[in-house]
């Protein structure tokens, strides 16, 4: 018995020595081929590399292995794709979480800036109305009144106030066709 168990651990030593060797000449270079690999992230691939050589570990002493290389980088093939196939499990791919990802138009800078600018010139355009009209405008948009509301407020008639937020709306209308026309132009 005892000779049993001194050359179960000489053929480990031995295995164990081939593997210390095959790992001090071959981490490098696998390490190297797993990062060209795109299915490897750079944050595992010392794990990857680690896990090749364990692997060795746990096989049996008896292969014989004429070329380590081929050996090594076909482990290192089935243990990166392995790796792959358990990040996909383990994070699989749900289509509601791309629903929070989306940002909604009207909240994305380019269209805030875009929203910005109308507001400002809407702003100028507005101001640019006579008082009576303005004020009327900023009744019913702002206070969301109604027209007999502003007649009342304003003392005016229900046909004035139409008049004037009609007379509002074109002349808006058409300064900011003109302002969208001359923009346009001059780029």
């Amino acid at each position: 018995m005892p000779d049993t168990h001194e050359g179960m651990a000489r053929s480990t030593s031995i295995r164990d020595g081939r593997l210390a060797s095959w790992f001090i000449e071959w981490r490098g270079p696998i390490r190297k081929w797993l990062s060209s690999r795109s299915s490897v992230p750079a944050a595992d691939l010392d794990d990857v590399a680690q896990e090749v050589f364990l692997r060795l570990l746990r096989y049996s002493d008896d292969i014989v292995i004429d070329n380590p290389q081929g050996y090594l980088f076909r482990v290192a093939a089935n243990v990166a794709s392995e790796w792959r196939e358990r990040a996909r499990l383990r994070r699989p791919h749900d289509q509601n979480w791309l629903h929070d990802l989306q940002i909604e138009p009207a909240n994305e800078p380019e269209n805030a800036v875009a929203r910005s600018a109308l507001r400002q010139h809407v702003r100028e355009a507005v101001d640019q109305l006579p008082p009576r009209q303005r004020t009327a405008l900023r009744l019913h948009v702002n206070d969301g009144l109604t027209y007999m509301q502003i007649a009342e407020r304003l003392g005016l008639s229900y046909r004035a106030v139409m008049r004037d937020l009609t007379r509002a709306y074109s002349r808006l209308r058409l300064q900011l066709s003109a302002e969208k026309l001359d923009g346009s132009n001059r780029c």
